[in-house]
């Protein structure tokens, strides 16, 4: 605060007009993603203190705040990995009653069917943030050590505490509920090209992810010691990694929505040319299907993206709230080293 304060007076002029700009962007915008620029220069100047009293008005505007600044000051840059189809079609976000779950996503399709227990019942379809970080951890560590069998046990339990989510208490029959929903439910992807349609059929794994004998069961025997990816999985995901940060997941690690935002971006940004705008109506029928109005899905959907935005500094994004937003060429969250993305995940087997 005292050193804001020494450069306003050193230079009132220059200062107290950045400072100014900064307000005003914010309450026109209402906290949208063309003020997160703003944040992420305000940081900069003055830190996360002065940053927070200047723009941050609301929990969520704090939240954005300290996402922000987790990004600009990680030093670790741990990279983690999603299927590049996520990006154009993912899980639900709650508790679904039928046992089937589609989502289209233009030219990809995802296909979710619920497995069933010894009773023929069906378990679920995987939904939330949870289900997303325990397959961000598998997809993660397959494309890493570029094997199908990935290590659990403690090594999992890590990384999720890492990203926020402790396995313990009330986390735990959640993390136990959805670990079952991915373990037993079968994934059909669609992906239409040049007029032909070509799908992959699989699972998310071949083997449970946890022991079967649930009267034994404890906070340390939640996971198995490995777990398999189905092969087909496990291959397009070779094929088709779609790099992230880590620290960036951790940050909105409890909001599904961001998840599948951040995600999104990671994946249309850094492959652009030109702008390219898109409608309300485009995203409300990616995001927010499940919406009657268009006009609460754009209230609903800001305060994720916003979230989105602040823990992916590169990206350039502009809004207008009657037609939508407009996306910017920008660099991917991660710099190309290890992991290239493909532009348009391919599948196999051709219908």
């Amino acid at each position: 605060m005292r050193k804001v304060q020494r450069r306003r007076e050193e230079s009132p002029t220059i200062t107290q007009t950045t400072v100014r700009k900064v307000q005003v962007d914010a309450r026109l915008h209402a906290g949208s993603p063309l003020a997160m620029a703003e944040i992420h220069q305000m940081l900069l100047q003055y830190g996360v203190e002065e940053t927070r009293r200047i723009l941050a008005s609301s929990k969520n505007d704090r939240n954005c705040v300290d996402a922000a600044h987790a990004i600009l000051t990680d030093e670790t840059q741990d990279i983690g990995i999603a299927h590049a189809g996520f990006a154009m079609a993912a899980l639900p976000h709650k508790k679904t009653a039928s046992p089937v779950w589609e989502k289209d996503g233009g030219p990809v399709k995802l296909l979710v069917e619920s497995g069933l227990d010894s009773n023929k019942t069906p378990i679920g379809v995987p939904y939330g943030s949870v289900a997303r970080l325990i397959l961000l951890y598998l997809q993660t560590q397959a494309v890493k050590h570029k094997s199908r069998e990935i290590e659990l046990g403690a090594s999992m339990n890590a990384w999720l505490a890492a990203m926020n989510l402790s396995v313990g208490g009330k986390t735990y029959q959640l993390v136990r509920e959805q670990s079952r929903r991915i373990s037993r439910c079968r994934l059909t992807f669609f992906r239409t090209e040049g007029g032909a349609q070509f799908v992959s059929n699989g699972a998310f794994v071949r083997d449970a992810i946890f022991p079967i004998d649930d009267s034994k069961t404890n906070q340390k025997s939640l996971w198995l010691d490995v777990v398999r990816l189905d092969e087909s999985f496990y291959q397009s995901l070779i094929d088709h990694p779609l790099p992230l940060r880590e620290i960036a997941i951790k940050q909105i690690s409890t909001r599904s929505l961001a998840i599948d935002l951040y995600i999104w971006l990671a994946y249309r940004l850094h492959i652009l040319t030109q702008p390219l705008h898109i409608s309300w109506a485009a995203l409300k029928s990616q995001f927010g299907p499940e919406y009657k109005e268009l006009r609460f899905f754009r209230r609903d959907i800001m305060p994720s993206l916003n979230l989105a935005l602040s823990v992916y500094p590169e990206a350039i994004v502009r809004i207008d709230e009657k037609t939508g937003i407009t996306l910017h060429p920008s660099p991917s969250p991660v710099q190309p080293r290890l992991y290239p993305v493909s532009a348009t995940p391919r599948l196999s087997t051709r219908d």
